[in-house]
């Protein structure tokens, strides 16, 4: 009997390397290394569980993801950068992942855009980041550690990723006014955003490394473009109640205090400001392609109810 190719998957207890696993595992076509910090946690169990061989890795001690990808066939790489906020960090997770990751024959990494691309730090609109950034884990990415790869020679598909539904279950989930009405309050203004569920992320990478003519592509991920107005509708009919959709100013937003609200605010602004560039980065109709059975927001709000909550 052949043995399956190993498929190594770094963040494998996170939202998007957990959604990688989950869907490599349900395939069967690869056989499923989840790396972790600690092989025991509940999450990295949970995967054990469902097939997957969980190993101990830590993004700043390069020997311990060479011995976590040795042997493997393909490798999917995330960074976490929402954990320490800091680009010198993340450059630092990026540069041992490119060096443990030689010899591996299909690499898919987890980028975004250099938003510098179109909007220059001399652009007052929004403010620079660290005297170097607008939004720094886009740029970080795009400008810095997408080069990173191809100087190492790593055979490798970049996979260029669009806002998670998932996040609207939580944190940027419909709020109750004081009135008792629902209102969503994204800085979209009336421009379009791209998502995708989590889960779609992952039956894309399925794809992708079953097919090797992506190494060197860059793709982009976007199964719909919604306005803010059709995104509380999708709630509202999940909801049972109406969703109004009452968009807040950039400014106000990166003003809320906490401690991603600039970098979120600035995200939003790019979206908004530069949606045409943006959109036209995610086409959805090579999404749908690679993810055929690709979920629409209602029907992911719908299979996750039980999972908003409600602000």
């Amino acid at each position: 009997m052949t043995e399956k190719k190993i498929v190594a998957v770094v963040g494998s207890t996170g939202e998007q390397g957990g959604a990688v696993a989950r869907a490599l595992l349900a395939d069967g076509e690869f056989a499923v290394r989840a790396l972790a910090r600690d092989p025991e946690s509940a999450g990295a169990r949970k995967l054990a569980a469902l097939g997957a061989e969980a190993v101990a890795a830590d993004l700043y001690d390069v020997e311990s993801l060479r011995k976590a990808f040795d042997g493997a066939y393909g490798a999917y790489l995330v960074t976490p950068f929402f954990t320490h906020m800091s680009p010198a960090k993340e450059l630092e997770e990026v540069r041992n992942l490119v060096a443990a990751a030689d010899g591996v024959r299909h690499v898919v990494w987890s980028t975004l855009e250099d938003t510098r691309e179109v909007v220059p730090l001399d652009d007052d609109r929004m403010p620079t980041i660290e005297g170097r950034y607008k939004v720094p884990h886009f740029d970080v990415k795009g400008g810095e550690a997408d080069p990173l790869f191809e100087q190492a020679g790593l055979p490798t598909t970049y996979l260029r990723l669009s806002f998670y539904w998932n996040n609207l279950l939580r944190g940027m989930a419909p709020r109750r006014a004081e009135d008792g009405s629902l209102v969503l309050s994204l800085p979209m203004g009336e421009s379009r955003l791209s998502g995708i569920a989590a889960e779609d992320i992952g039956k894309a990478v399925v794809g992708i490394l079953r097919d090797p003519a992506t190494v060197g592509r860059t793709i982009g991920l976007g199964v719909e473009h919604l306005t803010g107005q059709e995104v509380a509708r999708a709630f509202s009919e999940v909801l049972g109640e109406e969703v109004v959709y009452r968009p807040i100013p950039h400014d106000d937003y990166r003003a809320l205090g906490f401690r991603e609200a600039v970098e979120i605010g600035n995200m939003f602004q790019y979206y908004a400001e530069f949606d045409g560039h943006v959109l036209a980065l995610r086409p959805t109709a090579e999404t749908r392609e690679l993810v055929p059975q690709w979920l629409t927001l209602k029907d992911f709000l719908a299979a996750h109810r039980d999972e908003v909550v409600l602000g």
